[in-house]
């Protein structure tokens, strides 16, 4: 559903989730950002369906930087979505209040396009797809 990685140029190491980086950033930290980034993520809700944006699949790539940056790659249920304009400055609020991220950047992606088969479980039990 998405990706999530560093872009340090040192030695790789395996996170506690099982995420091999080659970060400067200790695995142990590494792996407290990747969760407490997932969970903000998972408070963002697209308000025309009721399922987070982490579980619908609109997330397709976190990168954690050494410096703690965050930069993202997201996309949208579909290009003309009304809140095209407003979900990705909520997807930088959320990250953004993470202890120990540094900053966020959010870039709107629509290739591949969003389908349904991106939705996890949980987000088809929430639409009723399931």
């Amino acid at each position: 559903m998405d990706d999530v990685s560093t872009t340090a140029e040192t030695a790789p190491e395996t996170a506690a989730n099982g995420i091999v980086s080659a970060s400067a950033i200790p695995a142990d930290e590494l792996a407290r950002l990747t969760d407490d980034i997932v969970s903000a993520l998972k408070t963002v809700y697209d308000p025309e369906i009721p399922a987070d944006i982490y579980e619908l699949g609109l997330v397709y790539k976190i990168d954690i930087e050494d410096d703690r940056s965050v930069k993202i790659d997201m996309t949208l249920t579909a290009p003309g979505c009304p809140v095209a304009g407003e979900m990705p400055g909520w997807v930088e609020n959320a990250v953004g209040a993470v202890e120990g991220v540094s900053g966020v950047e959010v870039s709107m992606v629509f290739d591949p396009p969003w389908t349904p088969d991106r939705m996890s479980e949980e987000a088809q039990v929430a639409v009723g797809w399931y």
